[in-house]
């Protein structure tokens, strides 16, 4: 079983992220930069993705216009660190949905596909929700995209775009998600070691928890004990 943080913005900066490493977690990354910003060089998007150090951790990217990203990529330079890139079709906003991008992904599969092959030199996972709305949830497009992208693994967070933290996750939805024969990292909710064990049951290959490890930044060292 794999333990890793959540990206949350404003909150696991390289400083968070080693500490949350030392405590027992054996993946974090970064808070998601956009494609666009990394192309034009913005300071603050390479800052937020900057490692300083040798703690695990994969780069969270968002946007949907494959030539910024091959534009970013072609300056890109790995560091001490470094585990890849993660591509986030999660995050609600509507300053990303409305262009497409984050959850409003989950769908558009072709796009997604395009993305993921351009990242392939690199490890490189998913992050998504069960779809935008309640509708696309029920629609199963969640399934659809991880049976037809080839990611190295998908973090599954068990809720859609709709719904907000005061809605329970749907974890009803892992099994299936580990029937694709994909390698699945659940996310929502997860707070102790019995809920990890569930999961575990499964057939989850990891869990990545975000708010428990604010509260907590050692609650990874005492799940795996």
């Amino acid at each position: 079983m794999q333990y890793m943080l959540a990206p949350i913005e404003d909150i696991t900066t390289a400083f968070f992220r080693t500490k949350c490493f030392k405590n027992g977690a054996d993946l974090t990354f970064t808070p998601m930069a956009r494609f666009s910003a990394l192309a034009r060089n913005s300071r603050a998007s390479l800052e937020r993705i900057k490692l300083v150090d040798d703690t695990p951790t994969m780069i969270q990217l968002i946007g949907t216009k494959e030539k910024e990203l091959l534009k970013f990529l072609s300056k890109f330079k790995s560091s001490k660190g470094f585990k890849g890139f993660n591509l986030n079709l999660g995050c609600p906003s509507s300053n990303y949905v409305n262009q497409g991008a984050g959850c409003a992904m989950i769908k558009r599969i072709s796009k997604v596909r395009k993305i993921v092959s351009i990242l392939k030199n690199y490890p490189v996972s998913i992050k998504l929700r069960l779809g935008l709305n309640k509708f696309e949830k029920d629609k199963k497009v969640y399934l659809n995209l991880i049976n037809s992208v080839d990611a190295d693994f998908f973090i599954v967070h068990a809720r859609h775009g709709s719904e907000s933290y005061d809605d329970k996750a749907d974890w009803n939805v892992f099994s299936e998600c580990v029937d694709t024969d994909k390698k699945i990292v659940a996310n929502g909710d997860i707070k102790n070691k019995k809920d990890v064990s569930l999961l575990k049951s499964y057939g989850c290959y990891g869990v990545m928890i975000g708010r428990a490890a604010i509260d907590n930044p050692k609650i990874f060292s005492m799940l795996k004990k």
